[in-house]
Formats: structure tokens, C-alpha cells, sequence
């Protein structure tokens, strides 16, 4: 999910490329272009504006076939700010106005709290889902409306996962650690099942976190 005064500024075209390249570790034009559904040449030339406007970079890579090395897009750092963030500012002034008037666990019983009503209102909205499956993509889609950007996958070999390639909370996360379990555990209680959280990082740098789903059963 884009902050909205980007999607005002930015042609669809440029964000379903930044979309692809969010949840990617670094692509071709190629591959970009198919997932865009777009022509090469298209997507080579938002590729290339975007790079000048500094969201993207490029950078060779030797293919693993005979032939000139293949030039791969990634976004920058600067591209962050095309993302929501939970106003972090103001959010961890407070917390640390709390902290200073009630004590040092004030913040952190003040956050699970915060993922306790998100429980009551995700969980009313994954009511209807009968399996683990349909609840965690229920879940998938509710989180990217929240501003996190994320993925659900499965498949029979590797399981499933929602894998998150941004977290509005990361700020937070970094200040007070702790509340990354208060996710979690939120998490398992909504999909019904054990979910182990995982940090990755791609071959070319990129940072990730895994959720891993564990059973595939009925949801209680």
C-alpha cells in the first residue's frame, strides 16, 4: 500500500512496477514486465525514470548461461518514503511521555493493548474463514489495507507463508523489540495455528520477514 499522495503522483504504470520491485529482491525488465503484464519497452523506460528520480538502482549480474551480464532494478532507500509508516514520530514521543509518567513497562502494555482491539477487529472479519489457508490470506489482505505490504503463498512443497516486505512499525519495532512478539502472538491467536516469524534477507541484500504457517487443518 502506497501513502496516497503518491498514487496521486505517480502514473498506475509506475506503481505496479514499485509494487513488483517491493516484493522482490531485484528483477529484469523482463520478468518485471510480465508480472505487470506490460511491454519490455514500457517497463525499461519507467525503469529508467524512476532510477533518475532516485526510487531505483541497477546493477549487473553474471548470468549463469553464456552471455553479457544481466542488468537488475531494486529499490533505494529514498523509495521508503513511498510507504506509510505508523506516524512514528508522534507515536514514540507519547510512548515515551508514558514511559517517563507511569514506568518503564507503561509503552509496551500500552502496544499490547493496541494489537488486542486489532485482534477483536480482524477477528471479526476472519469469522467466516473455514481454513488456515483462506484465514491467512484474509488476514494478508487486511494487513496491506493497515499499510503493512505483504504476500500470502502456498504450495504443497514449502507450505505457507506471508511474507512482508514492509512493516508500518518497524520504527517501533527497533525502540521497543518486545512488541514484535505481541505480533506474533496476535497473529497465531487470529489464524488458530503456531506461525514462527523469520528475518531473510535475498541474495542481493534485500530484507524480508517471513511468517511461516504451520498446520494446514481446520482453524478452531
Amino acid at each position: 500500500m502506497f501513502k496516497d499522495i503518491f498514487k496521486e503522483m505517480f502514473h498506475p504504470s509506475k506503481t505496479a512496477i514499485i509494487s513488483s520491485l517491493k516484493r522482490s529482491d531485484g528483477l529484469p525488465v523482463s520478468e518485471v514486465a510480465k508480472e505487470v503484464e506490460m511491454s519490455y519497452m514500457g517497463v525499461k523506460q519507467h525503469c529508467i525514470n524512476l532510477e533518475k528520480l532516485g526510487f531505483l538502482e541497477s546493477w549487473r549480474v553474471p548470468r549463469k548461461e553464456v552471455g553479457r551480464p544481466e542488468k537488475l532494478y531494486r529499490l533505494t532507500e529514498k523509495s521508503n518514503e513511498l510507504f506509510p509508516v505508523a506516524g512514528v514520530d508522534m507515536t514514540l514521543s507519547l510512548l515515551e511521555g508514558v514511559k517517563s509518567l507511569f514506568g518503564e513497562s507503561a509503552p509496551e502494555k500500552l502496544l499490547i493493548n493496541y494489537f488486542n482491539d486489532l485482534k477483536i477487529e480482524w477477528g471479526n472479519m476472519l469469522g467466516s474463514k473455514k481454513s488456515v489457508i483462506e484465514k491467512a490470506q484474509k488476514l494478508s489482505e487486511l494487513r496491506e489495507e493497515h499499510g503493512y505490504f505483504n504476500v500470502c503463498e502456498f504450495n504443497k512443497e514449502e507450505g505457507l507463508f506471508i511474507k512482508e516486505y514492509h512493516n508500518p512499525l518497524d520504527p517501533i519495532f527497533e525502540v521497543y523489540p518486545n512488541v514484535k512478539r505481541f505480533e506474533l502472538e496476535m497473529m497465531e491467536e487470529l489464524l488458530g495455528t503456531s506461525v514462527t516469524r523469520e528475518a531473510v534477507e535475498g541474495p542481493h541484500g534485500q530484507s524480508q520477514t517471513s511468517f511461516e504457517i504451520k498446520s494446514l487443518g481446520k482453524a478452531a
